[in-house]
């Protein structure tokens, strides 16, 4: 079934400035209108849902997902991450290139949509990695991977240390038009670090990262993005001081774009003490201050985007302890809930507002066709209840692993239906649908 009719539903574009109620129509798999109170023809391939109270907006994409796919199966699949993206209102992600092997090749670029094409719930786009095998030594073939329909390239997980090799990375983009996304940690300055440096690291006797160690990165891959215009986008900006550095790039007219993510403007790091390794992440939850600076920067505009970099680990693997566990936590299926009682309850953002940076700008970062309700586009939809109060259950997500500090949170707001090309993908059997 590829045709659907959501009737009766606050449809929200950014897009193209849509904020009223209505009724839409997709029409094989494509978004065909919007009307008000139009009666459907009888037609029993049509899948009817009444979103009466209900937001109706694109399809949210997360542009900073790990699929794990190829080599950490345990941790996760193409086809459960994906299934745990439906489940969360996402009908696009963007997978990151740090698989074994890594996917460093325009062969390896295929080999994820081949998979995805047989096993994912959502649209895949898959990231190429900067260097060879993330090593940091020698540029992949980038022409090659975008050709083969790489969205951007990242060594996310480690930073590009050499400066050189960044630049022509950079001067690449400029050329071609892709976005280069950088993991920004002085490696040299957070060598052995499992959490943030400051009160709580030397409370717990913990090795902490300073907030310089990303700092310094953003301001040199600010300047190198400057000297190139290539397009710079800075993943998971978690200081205070990298937020000034990017709002004062942003000024200057450098090709600049970046994301936060629900982690690092809700938690700080004392959370390291109550939650252990399920709090341990790279770049580290921070204090207090960064957290506001994070919030101010969403609502200037300066952070751009909203992304979970969802980073599934086995259980095994997170219960080794602060010292040997992998960094990281799931986000896909909690994304959504917690924006909306973070960010829109308090009026950080306007609901379009937060919409937009899980729809459209991260759709236009990406450069792929999607994130819009507009006449013509992919039939891809998500379906809101603001006012559902739902808690946090782990043992009933989709993904593979458990790893969350929000497990058992009270949040408001959640995902109701996904249509993915007019199919449902997510959500759960409704006395609202019904045949036409």
């Amino acid at each position: 079934m590829s045709d659907a009719f959501i009737v009766n539903g606050h449809i929200i574009d950014p897009a193209n400035n849509i904020d009223e109620v209505g009724d839409l129509h997709i029409t094989n798999g494509k978004i065909d209108k919007i009307s008000r109170n139009e009666k459907l023809a009888d037609d029993q391939t049509t899948d009817v849902y009444d979103a009466i109270g209900l937001v109706v907006a694109p399809g949210l994409i997360d542009m900073h997902v790990h699929l794990r796919e190829p080599g950490f199966e345990h941790k996760e699949t193409i086809k459960t991450g994906t299934a745990a993206a439906a489940a969360g209102g996402f009908t696009s992600v963007a997978c990151m290139a740090n698989t074994s092997p890594v996917i460093d090749t325009p062969e390896k670029i295929e080999q994820i949509y081949d998979i995805a094409d047989k096993t994912a719930k959502t649209n895949v786009f898959p990231f190429g990695s900067i260097t060879k095998d993330l090593a940091g030594k020698e540029l992949t073939d980038m022409r090659g991977m975008y050709s083969a329909g790489a969205v951007g390239f990242t060594d996310d997980g480690v930073t590009v240390m050499n400066a050189a090799l960044m630049r022509d990375a950079l001067i690449l983009s400029a050329e071609l038009g892709f976005p280069i996304l950088v993991h920004c940690e002085e490696h040299n300055l957070n060598a052995g670090a499992v959490m943030n440096l400051g009160e709580t690291s030397r409370k717990l006797g913990l090795i902490g990262s300073p907030n310089a160690a990303e700092d310094i990165i953003v301001a040199r891959d600010i300047m190198l993005a400057e000297m190139t215009g290539g397009h710079l986008h800075v993943l998971h900006a978690s200081t205070a001081g990298a937020v000034a550095l990017i709002r004062q790039a942003k000024k200057r007219g450098v090709r600049v774009t970046a994301e936060a993510c629900p982690h690092h403007w809700i938690l700080t790091d004392t959370e390291v003490e109550k939650q252990g390794t399920n709090a341990k992440m790279h770049p580290p939850l921070r204090t207090q201050t960064d957290i506001d600076a994070i919030i101010e920067g969403l609502c200037d505009g300066t952070i751009d985007a909203i992304a979970t970099d969802h980073a599934p680990h086995a259980p095994s693997e997170k219960a080794q302890g602060m010292l040997d566990a992998p960094n990281g936590i799931i986000g896909l299926e909690t994304c959504l809930p917690l924006v909306l009682t973070y960010l829109v309850q308090p009026g950080h953002l306007t609901l379009a507002g937060a919409i937009a940076k899980m729809t459209v700008v991260p759709a236009r970062i990406l450069g792929i066709d999607r994130g819009t309700l507009s006449v013509g586009a992919v039939g891809d939809v998500t379906v809101i209840d603001v006012d559902t109060v739902n808690r946090v259950g782990i043992t009933t997500s989709r993904s593979k692993s458990q790893n969350t500090p929000f497990a058992g949170w009270e949040l408001k707001g959640w995902q109701t239906v996904t249509f993915r090309n007019g199919n449902r993908i997510g959500g759960h059997p409704s006395s609202r649908s019904k045949s036409a």
